[in-house]
């Protein structure tokens, strides 16, 4: 398995599992570090005989990653991603929070009616909590309908600051201020 390695984001390693699939490189897995586990202890636990490479291709992801994580606008390609390992309804899942844009948010609620699956709330969650490509599908956009967080692969505290990178605001209680929703018009 090969694996690139992004060491120095503001919120712990970042590792980005790869292979070559039909003469692409295509990312299998990102593993983002969580409060009490780094991406590096994740890894090992999951791929014990990974290889550290990359390609140009998986290094101006690595780049843009990095850059995301600082703070800046970046829309990563979708094309780099391998969905082939999600269910129909995750990949649903996935490519509707992939549609939400850098400063709105939207519930797991309305992105269930979104894709057609009213009263499936729990079940997005549970799709978004199982993505395999965190940060370019950005799960962090995704929060619960009474305005907390909710949950997110890297902790609570790294989800809220990506969303305060993005001008998100919050109350003293933890829930987001007046959020500029996605899908609330569902299809």
């Amino acid at each position: 398995m090969n694996v690139k390695i992004i060491r120095t984001t503001p919120f712990g390693p970042v590792a980005l599992v790869w292979s070559w699939l039909n003469g692409y490189p295509q990312i299998l897995k990102i593993i983002i570090s969580k409060p009490d586990l780094s991406a590096e202890y994740q890894l090992i636990s999951a791929y014990p005989n990974y290889e550290l490479s990359s390609c140009e291709e998986v290094d101006e992801l690595a780049t843009s990653i990095h850059a995301f994580l600082e703070g800046e606008n970046i829309q990563f390609p979708l094309d780099i991603v391998a969905m082939d390992s999600c269910s129909p309804f995750q990949k649903a899942v996935l490519i509707a929070e992939y549609g939400i844009q850098r400063g709105n948010v939207s519930t797991y609620k309305l992105i269930a009616q979104h894709i057609g699956r009213v009263g499936g709330a729990r079940a997005v969650g549970n799709a978004l909590a199982g993505n395999p490509f965190p940060i370019v599908i950005p799960c962090h956009r995704a929060i619960r309908s009474d305005g907390y967080v909710g949950g997110f692969q890297g902790g609570l505290e790294m989800k809220q600051a990506l969303l305060e990178k993005e001008g998100i605001t919050f109350d003293a209680k933890g829930r987001v201020i007046s959020p500029r929703l996605q899908y609330d018009n569902p299809k």
